[in-house]
């Protein structure tokens, strides 16, 4: 897991995931292992696509094989929508961030986030 320097930037690309949630992580923002770079993300939005059923969400780092979570079971209310992150997250090269539910097709996840080398 390298921190590339980031004084000199060479390029700053933004980038935004969409997905829609299973019961298994998927990827929402990946920084590839010998990638030279860092990837800032900046927003995380959750809405819920059930207008009468709050269902959980949750939202992890996973470094070095371990997972991290960054909001756990954290419930969107029926019809509803939440911003799961209050400041950036750094993800260092081999970093992934990824989100699932506790109910496949009701959770969609908004990512967005740049990639700076």
């Amino acid at each position: 897991m390298a921190n590339p320097n980031i004084v000199n930037v060479a390029s700053i690309y933004g980038q935004t995931t969409v997905t829609t949630c299973s019961t298994s992580p998927a990827n929402i923002a990946v920084n590839a292992t010998g990638s030279n770079s860092v990837v800032k993300v900046d927003t995380v939005y959750c809405s819920n696509s059930d207008n009468t059923t709050g269902y959980a969400v949750t939202i992890d780092l996973q470094r070095g094989g371990t997972a991290y979570n960054v909001a756990s079971s954290i419930t969107v209310p029926s019809g509803g929508s939440l911003d799961v992150l209050s400041k950036q997250v750094w993800l260092l090269e081999g970093d992934v961030m990824r989100a699932y539910s506790n109910a496949a097709s009701k959770i969609q996840v908004v990512c967005s986030y740049e990639v700076i080398s």
